[in-house]
């Protein structure tokens, strides 16, 4: 099954070309924007495609399961022995009780809401908690079935229509914070309700951060199914909402204009496309650029220091080794105060480096992604791709790395 639900079919057994072909075309990715993203020449897609050409080694079926962000890499090579998940990580202990939280009907049940603000507090002292920890999702795991609960309640008790909104706004979040916890793992239809939800209570709220949140992170998530139509509808949409209040707009509103901004970049270099996706980098930065130096958005982590970061990440997206490792090299992790985004960051370091063909550099990177947030490199496709490529390589002592780091993020059993 594909992550966008339709099963490749297997009525008769399938080579590797043609499970290539059918997820390229399904991805509605060109063979020269895959060639070109691979480093070959669209003659060797073809050929592979056609079955001329041998399927390739690992090293390169990893790097085409990233780029067509297939779930498993049985879905691309027809092995059921090689069914790995690489964009789906463990299922968390606490995933159950927070999906029943999402699903309860939200009834009163004789229980007095607690105040929106009070509410509210709750949800700042939660990111604040997730940008702290090291196993964040231990930790808002805990918190997201009370506030879950209680968000809902505050809607339902509203005294007016104006308090029911700013309730509205409240919930929008607290689903954006369960979307962060429900990411990466095994229950896309899950992940699907939260973001459907989240989106509806912030159109409900008519509050322009609240709206603007809810579809940075539904703009993600159909990216990461790689239905980038679908991503550029919502954040271009969003950002011509906000546009008319963006010369009177406040830090918040001006920070998530500048991250719907960069999330249009990233999409644009998912499709291969250079310029549009630095044209929108330099856009998002005049707007971190008006914001203090010290401003850092709770939710998106944008802020003056995560450009250089969201450079490094546009530059790995298109593939480009050279600008990629200048980037890392640019790019200063230590500025960035969420521990889970200075661990998707040095993620990114990772893929620069070995894109440059710096495998060891790529390695010692990953140590420090988990040194500073294990959770976040367990859950990442791109370091458990980067892991597994690297056990398969000549030095016997990358091959020894990599296997330890394998095992200590879950992907090789001890």
């Amino acid at each position: 099954m594909s992550r966008d639900g339709s099963p490749i079919p297997d009525t008769e057994p399938l080579a590797f070309g043609q499970r290539m072909q059918i997820l390229r075309e399904r991805r509605g990715i060109p063979r020269t924007v895959l060639a070109g993203l691979l480093g070959m020449s669209p003659s060797w897609v073809k050929q592979v495609e056609n079955g001329r050409l041998q399927t390739p080694r690992l090293p390169m079926i990893l790097r085409i399961a990233e780029i067509l962000r297939v779930r498993s890499l049985a879905e691309l090579t027809g092995d059921r022995r090689a069914d790995v998940d690489l964009f789906i990580g463990p299922g968390h202990a606490r995933l159950p009780a927070v999906a029943a939280a999402v699903g309860r009907f939200p009834l009163d049940l004789g229980r007095e809401a607690s105040p929106r603000e009070h509410v509210a507090a709750r949800l700042a002292q939660a990111w604040t908690a997730r940008h702290q920890a090291a196993n964040h999702r231990d930790v808002i795991g805990v918190l997201l079935p009370d506030l879950i609960r209680d968000a809902q309640l505050a809607v339902r008790q509203a005294d007016t229509a104006a308090d029911r909104r700013a309730a509205q706004a409240v919930l929008s979040e607290v689903y954006c914070l369960a979307q962060f916890f429900v990411a990466y793992q095994p229950d896309p239809a899950l992940l699907w309700r939260i973001v459907e939800r989240a989106m509806v209570a912030a159109q409900e709220s008519e509050d322009p951060h609240a709206i603007g949140v809810a579809a940075w992170l539904t703009a993600q998530a159909h990216r990461d199914s790689a239905q980038f139509d679908a991503a550029d509808a919502v954040t271009m949409g969003t950002l011509e909402y906000l546009e008319s209040g963006l010369p009177d707009a406040g830090h918040e509103v001006l920070a998530i204009a500048g991250a719907l901004e960069f999330e249009a970049g990233y999409t644009a270099a998912r499709r291969g496309d250079t310029g549009s996706a630095w044209g929108w980098w330099d856009k998002a930065r005049a707007k971190a650029l008006r914001l203090p130096e010290t401003y850092y958005h709770p939710v998106t982590s944008f802020s003056r220091p995560i450009m250089d970061a969201h450079a490094l990440t546009i530059a790995v997206e298109l593939h480009a080794g050279g600008e990629s490792a200048r980037q890392a090299a640019a790019a200063d992790a230590t500025t960035i105060p969420s521990r889970p985004r200075r661990s998707r960051h040095r993620i990114e370091e990772a893929r620069g480096y070995q894109l440059d063909g710096q495998p060891e550099a790529a390695l010692a990177t990953l140590d420090k992604a988990f040194e500073a947030a294990p959770e976040t490199i367990r859950y990442n496709g791109y370091a458990r791709r980067i892991v597994l490529e690297e056990t398969e390589a000549r030095s016997p002592e990358r091959r020894r790395r990599a296997a330890e780091l394998a095992v200590r993020i879950g992907v090789l059993a001890a």
